[in-house]
């Protein structure tokens, strides 16, 4: 019979053992070994079928055996211990306490991201975002980071996964009970759960109450619309993990940012922790904060120009995707009614909310509305993920700043990093890197073994889901050897990410799988958006494959990819792979987490992988760049076939060159030592592993961005936000009467002019430009027009470097920027001229011989902007013949 009421029933835990219940809500347990064998040691079989959950080994624990340890003195002081231990991590200055003392750094960040991966006992992620926030969050523990976490509990989270029969893609999505889970309700003190609510269209209103989860020192607030006092539409809000569009998705993100703002007061006003000074906002998912934040700031009187300043100081947008196809876009008239007279955000216009969002960019659409253009607008600086996908990211978003080269735009980039204690095997030591040839090559075997122990059980178990009988699978028992070459693939399934490159010639792949003597096994998982046909097609061509008798104990897919999947693969496998079409990865940390293991990387050169590969780490597979990269079918052969090539003639050979001896196919021994591996192993652990931790990625967080943004928003005190605000618009309602003028230049001994040929004694290249030494001065003076401007609103710049020889341009990367200064005017005054026009002047020095140009060209200048090109604006001759002309004058996107 089916029960009509589901209730969770807790174990109630003896005084003596109360510490038991901080430590499983801790998610500290994750990454802290000892910590786990504590809870192991209670009930190994109740740890086992737990799936490693402290929480749930203890709610299997008898009363009797609760008892038990209540009295077990021993057990009690070595329960003494882990608490300390615990409270010691929670409260011991950390890095950051120590850079705090000499440094000016927040008192607090609010970090927010619509999915978060901290440990399989909380399923609430569906890829490498949630992996990367969740790694985040561990890190800034470690570090000490004051940092409060904010996402949504989805009760259904993304889905499990299993196999059809014809091996399609099937999801499964098991309801969550959060009472079940490492999680307490931030309650109120009176002891009611806090809620929180949202005014939506229509007279409806949206609540959430708040769940708390511990990740060492970080708190993480988890908003839930699952309940009582919500309609049954609103109730679904947070059912699945990017489930839904339309209004479903809207009031997701909605709930994320507005509702998530007003959880971390809440929180704060009930534990007393800082209330944070720098807002982080990964992906648009959360970028309704900065609304929030402004709706928040006009309650205390400040109007809206001036409270958009103050909330674009301290607030950081992140961007993970490299294609405006990653985006949320909602349409506008959507938007409109949920912030309108009878929606969200009293107080603030829904023509201004708008107008954050709006894709008026040429090439944007007008009807839409762009939740990563209200973020980039919404925040003083903004980050992509590594160093090209910041190159990337540059020129994606480039409308916003019309008038400025991509180069120039002020996205920087910081590369994700992976938390080491979570993915690190804990049977890979950490001065493995010391270890003789011998004893590491043996390690690395002895965690191959495991991961073959661990695939068979998997596929075992993956047939049976599939209808198979036990009878039908003793070849399971031969799936893998623990001595062959092992490739692992394992990531979500978008196209870009390109699963099935590796079949693009089935008989190539068959013989590499096959081969006699450098046989190659590889094992595959991950998952396809419920919504993508496409990605489940992948999966299912893959597993047919798979399937085939002949190569079946060489190639498997593995369902249902998850962190403790991840743990085993990153550990066992031998190469990690990754061919992604270029430049669609952001950054992709997969290749990092197998890095720490020892697991060298075989990849096309994107994300991270492009500014840290090094031979000494693994192999770059070529990719088709440029107009050949138009023709996607020619693509695929050329870079699947230079992936084989790869494999067939490096990566295999490298792996079986044992020296001396034979093996049981004829090949090299394997009683030997492959040398040139394990030094590649070796420097791999060394070398590469310290650049791809987290640590090292809070740290720069921290140093380039919370501790500007935290700086930047203590200056904006309402009159400075007032003053900011208004100097703004004065100068956006100026700016079409700002132009550069007749521009002159002069060498060394040199009159100043603009045409040469009036000056015959001067040296000049072939085609009559000047022809200067190495080292050699050029004077430059400009006239410019400012309207009603003053000097001190503006910077004249004058940006001198190589000159492309195709475009003309000044190549971004080498340009060099030097302020002019105004000078006296004929009469001796040292205002403009009786046209209204400055002039002003300087030098520029060539750093390099060849082709060499400049320009000239006027910018905001402030001293609380962030960078010249915060605004957008920018006036400069077109082509610097002379001829006035003011361009870029913002209303793109500049803020």
């Amino acid at each position: 019979m089916k029960a009509i009421r589901r209730i969770s029933v807790h174990p109630v835990l003896p005084e003596p053992l109360r510490p038991l219940s901080e430590l499983a809500h801790n998610l500290r347990w994750s990454w802290h070994p000892p910590t786990r064998r504590f809870f192991r040691e209670l009930d190994p079989d109740a740890w086992r079928l737990a799936g490693g959950d402290p929480l749930r080994t203890l709610c299997a624990l008898p009363p009797s055996r609760l008892a038990q340890l209540a009295s077990d003195r021993p057990f009690l002081r070595r329960l003494a211990v882990a608490s300390g231990d615990l409270h010691d991590a929670l409260s011991e200055p950390r890095w950051y306490q120590q850079e705090a003392a000499s440094g000016d750094l927040p008192r607090a960040v609010a970090y927010f991201s619509p999915e978060f991966g901290l440990t399989g006992a909380l399923p609430q992620y569906s890829g490498g975002l949630g992996i990367l926030a969740g790694d985040h969050l561990k890190a800034a523990a470690d570090l000490g980071v004051p940092l409060i976490g904010v996402g949504l509990l989805y009760r259904q989270g993304y889905f499990r996964q299993s196999l059809s029969a014809d091996g399609r893609q099937q999801e499964h999505y098991p309801v969550l009970d959060p009472a079940e889970l490492p999680l307490r309700l931030l309650r109120e003190e009176d002891g009611l759960p806090v809620r929180i609510t949202l005014r939506l269209p229509g007279g409806r209103s949206l609540h959430a109450h708040v769940w708390q989860a511990r990740v060492g020192r970080v708190p993480l607030l988890l908003l839930d619309s699952d309940t009582g006092a919500n309609e049954p539409s609103e109730r679904d809000v947070t059912d699945r993990l990017y489930g839904g569009g339309g209004e479903h998705r809207l009031l997701q993100e909605m709930l994320l940012g507005i509702g998530g703002v007003r959880a971390v007061r809440a929180y704060c006003r009930r534990t007393g922790h800082p209330a944070p000074e720098v807002f982080h906002t990964n992906e648009g998912h959360a970028g309704f904060l900065g609304l929030e934040r402004i709706r928040e700031l006009g309650e205390q009187g400040l109007e809206f120009g001036a409270a958009l300043e103050t909330v674009r100081a301290g607030n950081l947008f992140t961007t993970h995707t490299p294609v405006p196809a990653g985006i949320d876009r909602f349409d506008a008239a959507l938007v409109a009614d949920h912030f309108g007279e009878q929606g969200e955000l009293e107080g603030v216009a829904a023509e201004e909310v708008l107008r954050l969002g709006a894709e008026s960019y040429s090439g944007g659409d007008s009807g839409l509305f762009n939740m990563a253009v209200m973020g980039l607008r919404l925040a003083q600086r903004a980050n992509g993920v590594s160093t090209l996908h910041g190159e990337v990211s540059r020129t994606m978003f480039a409308g916003l700043w019309p008038g400025f080269d991509p180069a120039e735009v002020p996205i920087t980039s910081v590369t994700n990093g992976v938390h080491a204690p979570t993915w690190r095997s804990p049977g890979m030591p950490a001065d493995a890197a010391g270890l003789p040839d011998e004893r590491l090559w043996a390690l690395r075997r002895t965690l191959r073994e495991q991961l073959v122990r661990d695939v068979r059980a998997r596929v075992r178990a993956s047939w049976r889901e599939r209808g198979a009988a036990d009878a039908e699978l003793g070849w399971t028992d031969g799936v893998f050897d623990p001595d062959v070459l092992t490739i692992g693939f394992a990531r979500r399934v978008p196209s870009y990410k390109r699963l099935t490159l590796m079949l693009r010639d089935p008989e190539r792949l068959t013989r590499l799988l096959l081969h006699p003597e450098q046989p190659v096994q590889i094992v595959v998982a991950g998952k396809a958006h419920p919504a993508d046909h496409g990605g489940k097609e992948l999966i299912q061509e893959l597993v047919r494959f798979a399937d085939d008798p002949r190569v079946r104990h060489r190639i498997v897919f593995l369902p249902d990819y998850g962190m403790h999947m991840a743990q085993a693969l990153y550990a066992g496998c031998d190469v990690w792979l990754n061919n992604p079409l270029r430049p669609l990865e952001a950054c992709g940390t997969s290749g990092m987490k197998a890095a720490l293991n020892g697991c060298l990387n075989l990849s096309v050169r994107d994300g991270w992988w492009d500014e840290w590969f090094e031979a000494d780490f693994g192999w770059a597979v070529p990719s088709v760049d440029g107009a050949a990269a138009e023709d996607a079918d020619r693509r695929d052969t050329v870079e699947a076939a230079a992936l084989y090539g790869l494999i067939e003639d490096h990566v295999a050979p490298c792996f079986y060159d044992r020296g001396e001896g034979e093996g049981p196919r004829g090949g090299p021994g394997k009683g030997g030592v492959p040398a040139r591996w394990v030094e590649m192993v070796r420097r791999t652990l060394t070398r590469l592993g310290p650049k791809v931790q987290a640590e090292r990625m809070v740290r720069e967080y921290v140093e380039r961005l919370y501790g500007p943004a935290a700086r930047a928003h203590r200056e904006l005190d309402a009159v400075s936000a007032r003053e900011l605000a208004a100097w703004k618009a004065r100068v956006r309602a100026e700016w079409p009467s700002v132009a550069v003028g007749r521009v002159e230049h002069a060498g060394p001994g040199q009159e100043r002019g603009h045409d040469h040929e009036q000056h015959p004694d001067r040296r000049q290249g072939p085609d009559g430009a000047l022809d200067l030494g190495l080292g050699s001065c050029l004077t430059l003076r400009a006239r410019v027009a400012l309207g009603r401007l003053s000097p001190e609103d503006v910077e004249v710049q004058a940006v001198a470097g190589r000159v492309d020889a195709g475009t003309g341009r000044i190549a971004g990367g080498d340009a060099v920027k030097v302020p002019l200064k105004p000078v006296t005017s004929a009469g001796g005054s040292g205002g403009p001229d009786l046209d209204g026009r400055w002039t002003y002047e300087g030098t520029v020095t060539p750093g390099r011989t060849g082709p060499f140009g400049y320009t000239v060209r006027v910018l905001p200048a402030h001293r609380l902007l962030a960078s010249g090109a915060e605004m957008g604006l920018a006036a400069a001759p077109p082509d610097g013949d002379g001829e006035e002309n003011g361009n870029g004058d913002g209303e793109a996107g500049g803020v």
